[in-house]
């Protein structure tokens, strides 16, 4: 199914199947009108050719690694992921390491881009520890790569937002983090203005945060500010409130490559952490690191929350990402969720709808 590039003004849309297994709720929009679908994932990083070309998939195949989910990537008016990396076929490392042989330096070959463009997203984060690895002339060309497939990219300091049009419907995005050279989560004053800017010349605000320690020990949501190996990686749930406050509609977490809670604030939808979506050859995939969420939102024209669903997904380590029928991360998010945001009225059915009270 292609993406809806004009938006029907209809009180029911039937849906195609998303995957073997997972119905649809008939009764998603009764009654309701100027809707957007927006879906967002987590970190995406198709392979490396540095340090060496044996973090590639094998025969150069790339598309594979997503194409299981294509289908269901496309059926949004908007698709989001973050980008961990940059895409370049040759260049030095420009990212501080104490063995090159050894460096988390994500270097991906320009043609991996198509797979992207062939998933049908719209919109990628640049706002992360590793966009930068490859200086200026790996950003140059990976923003010139997504540039020419249509895809928007935002979060660096030098182009903090992009914005898109879905018939008649202008959605925006931007991205923050703790890292040099991109917008900063730390400075809340700088976050507020750029949200408030945004938001004065779009109809939706989508705000992706790189943010929170990383790995299994950090599954959690601490409202408080959390550091990684010495690094202040932000209070994503202070943040994500202010940044609602300022006139953010959806809030999409990333960066401690596991899943994390989700929440729900002035009626808008918060996600902290969506974890590895499709992250080949250097990343962690055991346990609660290899399996994610596809978010599915359903939201009216100024943003306020409809219906949400996940869409739970796991990595094999060499076939790439795939549906999980056993719903594994369905269940964690509900375990996370009570666990943390205790105060939340919520409730998630096996098929992944969620419905906030």
């Amino acid at each position: 199914m292609m993406k809806l590039h004009q938006l029907s003004l209809v009180c029911t849309i039937i849906l195609a199947n998303i995957s073997p297994g997972f119905s649809q709720d008939s009764t998603a929009y009764d009654n309701v009108t100027d809707t957007i679908t927006i879906i967002g994932v987590g970190d995406i990083m198709l392979g490396t050719n540095f340090p060496n070309a044996g973090y590639l998939p094998p025969n150069d195949d790339f598309i594979s690694l997503m194409q299981a989910l294509f289908d269901t990537l496309k059926e949004a008016d908007i698709t989001f992921g973050n980008l961990e990396g940059g895409f370049m076929d040759d260049g030095p490392v420009v990212k501080k390491c104490r063995d090159t042989t050894k460096c988390y330096a994500f270097r991906t070959p320009v043609k991996y881009a198509a797979c992207l463009d062939s998933a049908g997203f719209d919109f990628m984060s640049l706002a992360n520890n590793h966009a930068a690895d490859f200086g200026k002339a790996g950003l140059d060309t990976t923003q010139k790569i997504l540039n020419k497939m249509g895809i928007g990219s935002a979060g660096l300091k030098r182009d903090p937002v992009c914005t898109i049009d879905r018939g008649g419907i202008k959605i925006g995005l931007c991205a923050f983090s703790p890292n040099k050279g991109t917008c900063d989560i730390n400075d809340l004053t700088t976050a507020r203005s750029i949200v408030e800017s945004l938001e004065a010349q779009v109809d939706i605000v989508v705000l992706s945060m790189h943010a929170g320690a990383e790995g299994a020990d950090y599954q959690h949501v601490t409202k408080a500010r959390e550091s990684f190996y010495g690094e202040n990686r932000g209070d994503v749930y202070h943040f994500a409130r202010e940044m609602i406050d300022a006139g953010a509609d959806v809030i999409f977490g990333h960066g401690p490559h596991v899943t994390r809670a989700i929440d729900f604030y002035k009626g808008r939808f918060i996600i902290y952490s969506m974890g590895n979506f499709c992250t080949y050859g250097r990343f962690n995939l055991r346990g609660p690191n290899g399996i994610a969420p596809i978010v599915k939102l359903w939201l009216a024209k100024d943003g306020e929350l409809i219906k949400a669903r996940i869409i739970p997904v796991f990595q094999d380590e060499e076939l790439g990402v795939r549906y999980d029928m056993a719903g594994r991360v369905i269940q964690r998010i509900n375990y996370l969720t009570r666990q943390d945001i205790p105060e939340l009225d919520f409730s998630i059915d096996e098929q992944g709808w969620i419905l906030f009270q």
